[in-house]
């Protein structure tokens, strides 16, 4: 299923503020800050991805996933759980 703009959009947003997010760590190791500095911004990244794919994952479901079932193909939800086994991982 295709995303709207809005919500194409909002991904984007999003991904660009994880890519500065990474830029800001990458300056924090060539500025030799801090450790736990440095930790705190890697968990905010790392939660800050965590949401984008939860995101893309939740409209897989709604719309890919639902479409494929109303179709008869039941094997998208194979897919599906092994996409979630490895986004948890």
């Amino acid at each position: 299923m295709k995303r709207t703009e809005k919500e194409q959009q909002a991904l984007i947003n999003n991904i660009k503020r994880i890519e500065g997010q990474v830029r800001g760590i990458q300056r924090m190791v060539d500025e030799d800050r801090y450790c736990i500095d440095i930790l705190i911004q890697v968990q905010a990244a790392r939660a800050a991805l965590t949401q984008v794919g939860l995101s893309i994952l939740e409209a897989h479901a709604k719309g890919c996933v639902v479409n494929a079932i109303e179709q008869g193909d039941l094997a998208i939800v194979d897919e599906l759980m092994d996409t979630v086994k490895k986004f948890v991982k």
